[in-house]
């Protein structure tokens, strides 16, 4: 049976990339949002936005953060990582920057979006995997993603575990 996850990611810059890696279909991921939607989201402000965040995680048993160039340190990261954490979820990052853009363009290296939190005074990047496909290629990138994304959750969860 697939595992049920919530993806994050930062949608302007990243929702192309991000989709490549929602439709692997070796994972159910939660239902996305089109441009559409999320507008009448931020609408309706911040609470409106963490509750959808809320809604979303509810049932999941892992959160991806699909990691590009300018995904650390953004707010609603931010939030779902803490939530994710704090809820004992899986947590596991995927950088996707090699992966091509609705463009045809890959994107530089960000941060690690884990290094902005502390749990029991390690650093959450030391506990939590960032993934980095080690190939320059876009196609290779989504294959190595592809066949390693069931074991990276289950990783996730096992790692979880032993924090709870």
């Amino acid at each position: 049976m697939a595992r049920r996850v919530f993806y994050s990611f930062h949608y302007k810059n990243d929702n192309w990339r991000a989709s490549q890696v929602r439709n692997i279909g070796s994972v159910e991921g939660n239902k996305p949002a089109n441009d559409n939607d999320w507008e009448d989201v931020k609408k309706g402000g911040e609470k409106a936005i963490q509750k959808w965040i809320d809604d979303q995680m509810k049932g999941k048993s892992a959160v991806v953060i699909l990691v590009g160039e300018k995904t650390a340190g953004r707010k609603w990261i931010k939030y779902e990582i803490k939530k994710a954490w704090e809820s004992g979820k899986g947590l596991i990052g995927i950088c996707i920057h090699n992966l091509k853009d609705s463009s045809g363009n890959q994107s530089s290296k960000g941060r690690n979006p884990f290094e902005d939190f502390t749990v029991d005074g390690k650093k959450l990047s030391s506990i939590v995997s960032l993934k980095n496909p080690p190939y320059l290629s876009s196609k290779y990138v989504y294959d190595h993603i592809s066949e390693n994304l069931e074991d990276w959750i289950e990783e996730a969860i096992e790692t979880r575990n032993e924090y709870a």
